[in-house]
């Protein structure tokens, strides 16, 4: 079934200045990155206290907020379940028993009717910080270097694999400067979120990439930018309808999933675009650069005259 008639727009002619549009926001967000000093970092990464609690009478998570801030508890994370209570929390150097006696003055002073008991703490240490940051750089390493060997053997060519991941890193380092923009908490959640978008991004390059493959087989007299005009044109429906369905999830998760799912929905509103964005734009382009430029040099190699013994 044809929804709309055949599109023949010239992406390839449009690349220099698609190009620019990355670049305009890594300069936009790397103003970004250093106002704000940094990603916010969660307790994932940081450290920090989760305290399972319980209220005799149900409690408003923006009552027990308010209270937590007014309390010198910084940016505290909040999950509710009928009177259960979970909370996150940044501590610093605050030990566990002086957090325990925080929360437990401030919840009798401010709610002296309604009894809360502490059913569960956990701390998370600097050094669990530390090796969960090691690890998520290890994921996205691996997670890369899989990807170019795959597409490097799948499209015998390493140049595609290499251009999937310039996408990749577009992406990924586009989607977590907007979580800097908007000063949202950096934990394993947004890494998850961030390897979920690397992963449905490279699937849609390579769903533009096979048939770019396909397409030089059946037209192998036609012009390398036309057949690349020709592959998008081709996918563009499949792409528009893919990342609109994406969309509108992370959508519906963003403004109806809750504070816990909230960051997680965020970037993948943001990947979804640039996924889409970075396959079409970004990927194909600097394959067609470089085969240009390689054939240009081919030639001039022929060009040269050999020298007379």
């Amino acid at each position: 079934m044809k929804l709309i008639k055949p599109l023949h727009i010239d992406f390839i002619g449009l690349r220099y200045k698609c190009f620019l549009i990355p670049v305009i926001l890594f300069a936009v967000l790397l103003g970004a990155y250093i106002y704000r000093g940094g990603p916010n970092y969660g307790i994932d990464f940081v450290g920090g206290i989760m305290v399972q609690v319980s209220f005799e009478q149900p409690v408003k998570m923006e009552d027990v907020r308010k209270v937590l801030e007014d309390n010198n508890i910084v940016s505290p994370e909040l999950q509710s379940s009928d009177n259960l209570l979970i909370i996150r929390a940044k501590t610093g150097v605050i030990a566990q028993d002086e957090f325990e006696q925080i929360l437990q003055n401030a919840v009798a002073a401010n709610f002296p009717n309604n009894k809360m008991t502490i059913e569960k703490m956990e701390f998370v240490g600097p050094s669990v910080g530390e090796y969960l940051s090691k690890q998520a750089i290890y994921a996205f390493l691996f997670a890369f270097l899989g990807i170019i060997v795959y597409v490097a053997f799948r499209f015998k060519s390493g140049i595609w694999g290499l251009a999937a991941i310039i996408g990749l890193i577009n992406d990924v380092l586009l989607s977590i400067g907007f979580v800097v923009l908007t000063n949202k908490e950096v934990d394993i959640t947004v890494i998850a979120a961030l390897l979920t978008v690397a992963g449905y991004s490279i699937n849609d390059t390579i769903v533009l990439f096979d048939r770019m493959r396909e397409n030089i087989r059946l037209n192998m007299k036609m012009d390398f930018g036309s057949i690349i005009n020709k592959s998008i044109n081709a996918v563009l429906l499949r792409t528009v309808i893919t990342s609109a369905t994406v969309f509108i999830v992370g959508t519906s998760l963003f403004f109806l999933g809750g504070e816990v799912i909230h960051t997680f929905a965020y970037v993948m509103i943001i990947g979804t675009v640039l996924g889409a964005f970075s396959s079409i734009f970004i990927c194909a382009p600097i394959v067609y650069e470089w085969e240009i430029r390689r054939k240009r040099r081919m030639q001039l190699s022929k060009q040269v005259p050999t020298k007379r013994k």
